[in-house]
């Protein structure tokens, strides 16, 4: 009996001294531990709602909305559920998510090598830019340009450019497009010449490769992209036409809006986030080596080409990494929509969780898709930081 008992405590200390047992035997009681932590929660949960007579669960999306959005992409009435209404907000988030994050690459990146340029005064306008842009909050900005375009001239008296573009405090009225039989095929056309221009631009590198021989892919690529769709548009009779606003005694009838809370809202997260991005594009300039550009300059290259050709893909390597973060930034930041009324997500969430009470399935369904799109937008960034890194020989 007692050998059977220092047997067994010899197993146990044996076990013990493993680093490798003892690191998966804490692991699985970490887990277990979190198991029943969330399990404690869960069922406090359940039970706090039956006791208030409320019934969890997501059947309150088929119940009938009962308000209006005035920025919707796709059909959407009063009368529509609860779903749906949440498939506009999540819409409109991407929309200004999207755009933002397009923008913001653009302003940044121009604004990261201008502020690098040898004349003093561009330098200086940019740097008073980003510095002020990036000491003051996000949220006021975002009201700042919203009072702006809402102090804009009244529906009766809107500014109007041409006869079809009308400004005011409502917003952008433009023409609306109506897609007619037909257009579809031109779509398509579009999408193939896009496709062959791609394979045709890879088809050039590994030419330009082998051969040093340059192509003009970019008149080419142009030609591939713009020519067969127009082609086709022409014979097929023009399947296009055009909703154009016409002004009421109180508004205006056909074409399409873009609210001031959407350009408000845009023009801000672009700025803000522009500004963070400049910076990270000079600290990536600055990374290479100055050698990269006197050889380059040694070798007659033009300051441009210089920093398209040598320097740019070199410092893509530090630009990336905290490049995804100010993309992921931005789209958590378009939440901030709700403070000037901008129906996103997060806004009609919030609408649909007073009308149904469903609080825990409404927070619920804003973190999974908030999450899906990081981490989409984090494994795209990640798989262009593989696609573009340097090869070592």
């Amino acid at each position: 009996m007692a050998n059977s008992r220092q047997e067994s405590g010899f197993q146990i200390r044996r076990i013990w001294s493993d680093e490798r047992a003892r690191s998966a035997l804490f692991q699985i009681l970490v887990v277990l531990g979190l198991a029943l932590l969330v399990a404690f929660f869960v069922a406090n949960t359940m039970a706090n709602l039956q006791a208030r007579g409320m019934e969890p669960g997501f059947g309150f999306l088929q119940d009938p909305a009962f308000f209006e959005i005035n920025q919707n992409l796709i059909e959407y009435a009063s009368t529509s559920t609860f779903g749906r209404a949440l498939v506009v907000g999540l819409l409109n988030t991407l929309l200004v998510s999207a755009a933002g994050i397009i923008s913001a690459t653009v302003i940044g990146f121009l604004a990261g090598v201008f502020r690098l340029s040898n004349n003093w005064l561009v330098g200086r306008l940019i740097g008073v830019y980003v510095e002020f842009t990036r000491n003051v909050p996000v949220l006021l900005q975002i009201i700042f340009w919203w009072s702006i375009l809402t102090g804009l001239p009244k529906v009766a008296d809107s500014l109007s450019i041409g006869n079809s573009l009308f400004l005011n405090n409502r917003g952008v009225r433009m023409p609306a497009p109506i897609l007619e039989n037909g257009f579809g095929w031109v779509a398509l056309a579009f999408l193939l010449g896009v496709f062959a221009s791609y394979l045709v631009g890879r088809w050039a590198r590994r030419r330009h490769m082998a051969t040093g021989q340059p192509f003009p892919m970019l008149w080419v690529g142009l030609g591939l992209v713009v020519l067969p769709p127009l082609l086709l548009f022409v014979a097929l009779g023009q399947p296009l036409d055009w909703d154009i606003p016409e002004k009421t005694r109180f508004n205006f009838r056909g074409g399409f809006n873009i609210t001031p809370e959407l350009v408000a809202l845009w023009w801000a997260l672009t700025t803000y986030t522009g500004a963070f991005i400049s910076e990270i594009v000079r600290a990536g300039i600055l990374s290479v080596s100055k050698g990269q550009s006197e050889a380059a300059h040694a070798l007659g290259l033009r300051p441009g080409l210089t920093m398209r050709k040598i320097i740019i893909p070199q410092a893509l390597r530090v630009i990336i990494p905290p490049l995804t973060s100010q993309y992921l930034n931005l789209t958590k930041n378009s939440s901030l929509a709700i403070a000037i009324g901008y129906q996103d997500l997060v806004s009609i969430g919030n609408t649909v969780l007073n009308q149904s009470g469903q609080a825990i399935e409404v927070v619920g369904i804003w973190m999974v898709v908030y999450l899906s799109l990081s981490l989409g937008t984090s494994a795209f960034m990640n798989w262009y930081n593989s696609h573009i890194a340097l090869v070592e020989r």
